[in-house]
């Protein structure tokens, strides 16, 4: 029970820290924080699926990879910690605003959140959605950190949707998952979680 309470603090934050760096200083400037926007958006292009759809079936299918190679546990956690981010980004765009903004700062500080909030979550073998269950994935399969496959799915999103939003915003997010990757890396080096592992086990 100890180690649940524990596990649910730390998913609780990890998804509340991701969504405030996403909806205070990423989302307002249309900063793709993953690929899975990425992958709805050529959806939407491809077969003109609404967007919001699009956005629910690839974190779904996701999610189905998710049951499939890492268990129905890992599943339900995930589920969890992409509630809380939700959550928190609809509070923090309901109620904050910064009156002066930078975007290149934003990126920076935004990138910072998203990467301390995703570490977390994958310390405990949690996915944070979208393409993230499969970095968890093949981190798990390789025993190796996820902060680079999660770098280099979501880069090969983002230049697949260049033709579809500015390059501006590509090159912005090309950054920001940079940024926030080495952070997950970073968060997931450190050693004050003893529960960390990289052998996940289905449940």
């Amino acid at each position: 029970m100890k180690r649940f309470f524990y596990k649910f603090g730390i998913v609780l934050a990890g998804g509340a820290i991701q969504g405030f760096g996403m909806g205070l200083f990423l989302f307002p400037h249309d900063i793709p924080s993953g690929g899975a926007g990425g992958l709805a958006v050529l959806l939407h292009h491809f077969f003109y699926l609404d967007m919001g759809f699009a956005l629910w079936a690839v974190n779904f299918s996701m999610l189905a990879m998710a049951i499939k190679y890492l268990g129905n546990e890992c599943a339900l956690w995930t589920m969890f910690s992409i509630s809380v981010t939700s959550l928190t980004i609809f509070v923090i765009q309901k109620t904050l605003y910064l009156p002066i903004r930078n975007v290149w700062l934003d990126l920076l500080v935004g990138s910072i959140f998203l990467g301390i909030g995703v570490g977390m979550l994958l310390r405990q073998g949690v996915s944070n959605g979208g393409v993230g269950v499969i970095a968890l994935i093949i981190a798990s399969y390789r025993n190796t950190l996820p902060g680079k496959p999660l770098f280099w799915i979501n880069g090969g999103i983002f230049l697949l949707t260049a033709y579809i939003i500015k390059w501006e915003i590509i090159v912005q997010a090309l950054a920001s998952q940079w940024i926030s990757t080495k952070i997950v890396d970073f968060v997931c080096k450190i050693q004050f979680f003893s529960t960390y592992s990289l052998g996940w086990r289905k449940k």
